[in-house]
């Protein structure tokens, strides 16, 4: 936005939908940038995100899934939940929402935390899935999250497994655009 001037003038909202937003950091062991340097580049050249009525930043993140390191577990002591899926019945608990969440490292978590920390440098913190939360969120900005929603239709669907775009998920983001 800020390189085209012009264009810039006729811009009142940035929206984001599991961006990632921030550059990976440097100097963590088996962390590739995966933007080829282009977030820090936006770090380092462009105006940090100041949310004002005529130019208003919008950050929506998903809390889907929580990684976990590839090699040993979370930290035991936080009591940290892994998923918002079920993946092993007999190591699960249930949240305050009702939703039955794992606490046990599975595959899927740890492969989705190499993910994550591709994008943000840690495996175990919360995501869509695909980016991680802290990732999606700048300062400045309004930032959202919303629990259970994964980053990608491929996959999903609008009940169980929510995406972006589900109907129920567009309901509540929609009047960002629209005000």
């Amino acid at each position: 936005m800020e390189e085209f001037t012009e264009a810039n003038k006729n811009i009142s909202l940035l929206l984001t939908l599991g961006s990632p937003l921030q550059p990976p950091p440097k100097g963590v062991s088996g962390v590739v940038d995966q933007t080829r340097g282009l977030l820090d580049y936006v770090e380092k050249n462009c105006k940090k995100a100041v949310y004002t009525p005529e130019l208003r930043y919008v950050c929506i993140a998903g809390r889907y899934i929580y990684g976990s390191r590839l090699f040993g577990n979370s930290d035991p002591a936080t009591s940290i939940p892994v998923s918002i899926e079920q993946s092993v019945p007999d190591a699960s608990i249930t949240s305050e929402s009702g939703t039955l969440i794992s606490t046990g490292a599975t595959f899927r978590t740890r492969f989705v935390g190499q993910g994550y920390k591709q994008v943000c440098g840690q495996a175990d913190v919360w995501g869509d899935g695909v980016v991680p939360e802290v990732s999606a969120h700048l300062e400045g900005a309004l930032n959202v999250s919303f629990d259970g929603v994964y980053h990608s239709p491929v996959g999903s669907d609008d009940e169980s497994r929510p995406w972006y775009g589900s109907p129920a998920i567009v309901e509540q983001w929609v009047h960002h655009l629209l005000n």
